[in-house]
């Protein structure tokens, strides 16, 4: 939409919230350095603060976020397999499918594979960077910002709070959205957003010459879930091989089994009416509660260590 529409249409929550709800029960080569992805800097302790901005929907996107899913995990050879799930797509993954037969082997230590394979969920918006003590640089600055379940709650719950004495609003707002408080402690050895928060709710900025220009900047998210910018499935297989160290062909599961993994499926014609709700608890607690913002960086450095 063009910034004259967005102005008019911007109190859009409802549709947000439902669009959220959707992706919540729905669903080439990875690159490492892109210089559109804002990181917040964190001090020796892995401590940090910034303030962010999240942004409106750019020209020809229906929603401010977009999301997908990837593995990371070190084979036995030694070799690292980093690549986005083809699920993001609404496509079978070689990764899903082996995690799947492992997860219904019955046997404790295949679950534990499938565990440390299992696909991890990653949000994307546009923001503007408000502050940035570790990198004034970036400050007014508009950015890719990548984030895991967690932060995307919290956007959540500014739109639908639980007390009747606050008023939920659009976070992704221009006029009524609020900056975005972001604090990272570290929690045994892993960065850890609990503590972040909305600020108090207030307009981006009055001049809308401005806010065209900020709104100007915007990064097309739609990049994230393009079939162009994804492996074939032929592709991830041979890397998958590669990286295991094995010759034999992974078969596709049953949607039984593809449900028993607790990831929720691409389209909902191929979820299971009854998931296992035992398997799902298992699978999640075997993972630390952790955002998942920078596993891939940190994947990307054990690579580069390799």
């Amino acid at each position: 939409m063009s910034f004259a529409n967005l102005k008019r249409n911007r109190n859009a929550i409802d549709q947000l919230v439902k669009a959220a709800e959707a992706t919540n029960t729905n669903q080439s080569g990875n690159k490492y350095t892109d210089d559109r992805i804002w990181k917040p800097t964190v001090d020796k302790s892995n401590n940090g603060y910034a303030v962010i901005r999240f942004l409106p929907a750019s020209e020809g996107s229906e929603l401010p976020w977009n999301r997908y899913w990837d593995h990371g995990f070190k084979g036995p050879t030694g070799r690292w397999y980093i690549e986005r799930s083809l699920t993001s797509i609404g496509q079978n993954d070689p990764v899903g499918e082996l995690n799947s037969k492992l997860w219904n082997s019955g046997i404790e230590s295949d679950k534990e594979v499938a565990r440390k394979q299992k696909r991890r969920l990653h949000h994307v918006s546009n923001v503007l960077v408000v502050s940035d003590p570790g990198n004034p640089a970036n400050e007014g600055k508009v950015f890719l910002f990548q984030y895991g379940k967690k932060i995307f709650d919290k956007l959540m719950d500014a739109m639908q709070p639980d007390f009747q004495d606050e008023e939920p609003i659009n976070p992704f707002d221009f006029w009524s959205g609020a900056n975005f408080k972001l604090k990272i402690r570290d929690v045994e050895g892993y960065r850890n957003y609990d503590k972040s928060e909305f600020a108090a709710q207030t307009e981006l900025s009055s001049d809308d010459t401005y806010l065209e220009e900020v709104y100007n900047q915007l990064h097309d998210l739609r990049e994230y879930t393009d079939p162009k910018n994804y492996k074939t499935y032929d592709e991830l297989q041979a890397k998958l091989m590669a990286v295991l160290g094995e010759q034999a062909s992974v078969g596709a599961p049953t949607m039984k089994q593809e449900e028993s993994l607790g990831e929720p499926q691409p389209a909902p014609t191929m979820r299971a009416a009854e998931p296992v709700q035992m398997e799902t608890a298992e699978m999640s607690s075997a993972t630390p509660s952790a955002e998942d913002d920078d596993i891939m960086a940190h994947f990307a450095n054990l690579v580069n260590e390799d």
